[in-house]
């Protein structure tokens, strides 16, 4: 068998995708320079330290929103500590490489909310310094149990993205909020939390009074992702610091965000000239489907899978509704693949090195530059029989997909993926309470579908549909598993 060859646009692609990927992870790289980070234990609690060697500033305690782990908040750990000061990120319960799940009541202050301040708590007083006060810093979810976990050892407060009740006029004593420009909801909460001591304030102003002081500020393009690299976030949280310490920091804060999204979209970019590598696999014939067979696949397992699935919700894995997710999944794949036989949809050969391939760039390369440079990807010995409970459902359902989207139009292709979507919020609907956080997971759907979607077509396109399939559906397994937190009643 003749050697595979790449055309010029491959060639092009392939020389493109390293140039992104070697400059992305330069600046990457760049922004740790000079910085220790150290990973130990306090009790059960995962954390890291960031520091230079040399470091002298106060001790900063740096936490993470829902669904988050220590690594999503590295941009500004690295920030503070190439500054000078002491940075400690954790993972709280349930989320990243934490042993233990998150438990309580979710809906009781006195629940789980009491037990992650208490957590909070434990993380301040094992790293604060005899001399200093601890700043602390925190996004989303964090900000409330932040400001819950104040205490005459804690000094400036920065929150990202933030809502607490427990904000008054008069605490905390000295706080800067930061909130994206595209939040309006949060946006108008930190207006709101600034003019509880000066009535007058408007966005960018310092109120004070007696000893008092507080700054809420609209970080510009920022939505509640982007703001955890946004370089004027960074800065003015760094400059807020710096003043309550008496302190001076002339740092360069890196475009650590905009570097992730090109390293990330250079393997995908890569994925298209290397899946040529791969030997050509006999593919099946593309069939096209009618118009009524496109809206029979489309709405039939769209409307089956909630139907099916929210009665039988069976509660049994300790991730939030990942076990009706897994479930969900099962069904709309089962409906899809029934009716892709029914309609005389070849499924093809699968091809062993095309699925190896897929899997390797995906959880290995992808993966691997994600756990490093943007959120926690890896497993503890607990999610993994969690990723493969899921993969009894992600599977059927990425086959089925892969199988009608081969060959497609990318209008079909696009109207399969919102059936998929819709069937969610119909899940949402017929049970919001239960299923609230199914919400969460659709842009998680959503973005697996550009990223891995593009990934899988450059495989399927030399080893077949089902090939791609089958990888993806593990791949999903893999990325929901390590995304959602454990949760035990």
């Amino acid at each position: 068998m003749a050697a595979p060859r790449l055309s010029r646009l491959h060639v092009a692609a392939l020389c493109l995708g390293l140039i992104m990927a070697i400059a992305a992870i330069a600046v990457l790289q760049t922004a740790r320079l000079g910085v220790t980070a150290t990973n130990f234990a306090i009790t059960t609690t995962p954390v890291t330290r960031y520091a230079r060697p040399d470091a002298d500033g106060p001790p900063v305690v740096i936490a993470h929103g829902f669904a988050g782990s220590r690594q999503i908040m590295q941009a500004y750990a690295y920030t503070l500590a190439r500054a000078g000061y002491v940075a400690y990120a954790f993972d709280f319960e349930g989320h990243g490489q934490n042993p233990v799940p998150m438990s309580g009541d979710v809906s009781s202050i006195d629940g789980t909310t009491r037990l992650l301040v208490n957590q909070t708590r434990q993380v301040i007083e094992a790293t604060q310094s005899p001399d200093q006060k601890t700043a602390l810093l925190g996004h989303s979810m964090a900000t409330d149990l932040l400001v819950r976990s104040i205490g005459p050892e804690t000094g400036p407060v920065v929150l990202l993205s933030a809502f607490s009740q427990e904000i008054t006029p008069d605490s905390p004593n000295d706080l800067l909020l930061l909130t994206g420009a595209w939040e309006p909801g949060l946006r108008d909460f930190a207006l709101k939390a600034l003019q509880m001591v000066d009535p007058a304030a408007r966005d960018g102003d310092t109120a004070t009074r007696d000893d008092l002081r507080r700054r809420a500020r609209i970080v510009p393009y920022a939505d509640h992702v982007s703001i955890l690299h946004a370089r004027s976030a960074q800065r003015a949280a760094l400059d807020w610091l710096d003043s309550y310490y008496g302190r001076s920091s002339s740092v360069t804060i890196w475009p650590t965000g905009w570097a992730l999204l090109v390293l990330l979209g250079s393997i995908v970019l890569l994925a298209a000239p290397l899946s040529r590598l791969l030997p050509q696999t006999a593919l099946p014939p593309r069939r096209r489907l009618g118009p009524a067979q496109i809206a029979l696949l489309t709405l039939l397992p769209a409307i089956a899978a909630p139907l099916i699935a929210v009665p039988l919700n069976p509660g049994w894995l300790p991730v939030l509704v990942a076990d009706y997710l897994a479930l969900h999944l099962l069904v709309f794949g089962v409906v899809q693949l029934a009716l892709l036989w029914r309609f005389g949809v070849p499924f093809g050969p699968v091809s062993a090195r095309g699925l190896l391939a897929l899997l390797v760039w995906g959880l290995a390369v992808f993966g691997l530059a994600l756990g490093r440079y943007g959120i926690n990807f890896w497993p503890d010995l607990q999610r993994l029989w969690i990723i493969a409970a899921l993969c009894l459902g992600a599977v059927p359902f990425m086959l089925a997909d892969a199988l009608v989207s081969y060959g497609a139009p990318f209008w079909q292709r696009l109207l399969a993926r919102i059936g998929f979507l819709a069937s969610l919020g119909l899940a949402v609907a017929l049970d919001f309470q239960g299923l609230f956080f199914l919400l969460m997971i659709a842009p998680i759907i959503a973005l697996f579908y550009i990223i891995f979607g593009l990934m899988g077509r450059c495989v399927a396109g030399r080893s077949g549909p089902a090939a791609a399939g089958l990888a993806l559906g593990i791949v999903l397994a893999w990325a929901l598993g390590v995304s959602f937190p454990m949760f035990s009643a």
